[in-house]
């Protein structure tokens, strides 16, 4: 089963007040495991980069001001996708603004039904909890020191890593997390106490047949058996 892990960074929040897309990150998984495949391109807004924006991902105007537009990386961004199912984190702001930007340049809009939402994901199973990205992160243990700033495809590796715990990939149950180096102490087990009979138990056999046994051995196995030295401890 193949599924593409996507993520964008944008100019703002909202598409229908002139924001932008200006980067798209996208990861292959298949059959959730992730592959070499990606698509990644930075896009030019022909915009201006508000200071809260760049405050999140780091992406200047000037940066961006020799990359492509949207419509020149639209055709192999839209071969990459397919028709893949795509694995995106609040994917309603992510597919508002991939489709204002196929609107844009006559291209076909991504139906909501593409998209498998891991937000939703995440609320589901821990509802009140926080579940923005890096939550997630801390919360799974996914290691995030690789990135200073958010970044489309950077994200989609975390997300990746995310969706396969949210989707029970790791099959928590078999107890595969990490060990702790410094195990708790435990205390040594207490030695098995050998428990007395109160009374002993009657013989089963009569005093004819244990006689007629023990000149059975002594013909047998000779005076110095075993089983004769063991018998007569019992009797004692």
């Amino acid at each position: 089963m193949r599924e593409i892990v996507l993520d964008t960074e944008t100019t703002g929040l909202d598409p229908t007040d002139g924001h932008r897309v200006v980067e798209i990150g996208c990861l292959e998984l298949i059959n959730h495991v992730p592959t070499s495949k990606v698509f990644h391109a930075y896009v030019n807004p022909r915009r201006s980069m508000p200071d809260g924006a760049f405050a999140v991902h780091g992406l200047s105007e000037e940066f961006l001001q020799d990359k492509p537009l949207f419509a020149d990386i639209c055709d192999a961004f839209i071969a990459f996708i397919a028709d893949a199912p795509l694995v995106i984190h609040n994917a309603g702001f992510d597919m508002k603004f991939l489709n204002a930007e196929l609107e844009r340049v006559g291209g076909t809009k991504l139906p909501a039904s593409r998209a498998i939402d891991t937000l939703r994901l995440a609320r589901k199973k821990y509802p009140g909890s926080p579940n923005s990205l890096d939550a997630l992160c801390r919360r799974f243990g996914v290691d995030t020191a690789r990135r200073e700033k958010h970044g489309a495809l950077i994200d989609s590796y975390l997300l990746a890593e995310v969706y396969l715990e949210l989707i029970g990939g790791r099959q928590p149950d078999l107890d595969l997390a990490p060990k702790s180096k410094n195990p708790p102490e435990t205390a040594p087990a207490a030695p098995l106490e050998k428990n007395e009979r109160m009374r002993t138990l009657a013989p089963l056999i009569t005093q004819d047949e244990r006689r007629a046994h023990q000149a059975f051995i002594a013909a047998k196995l000779g005076e110095g058996a075993l089983w004769s030295r063991w018998d007569k401890e019992e009797k004692e």
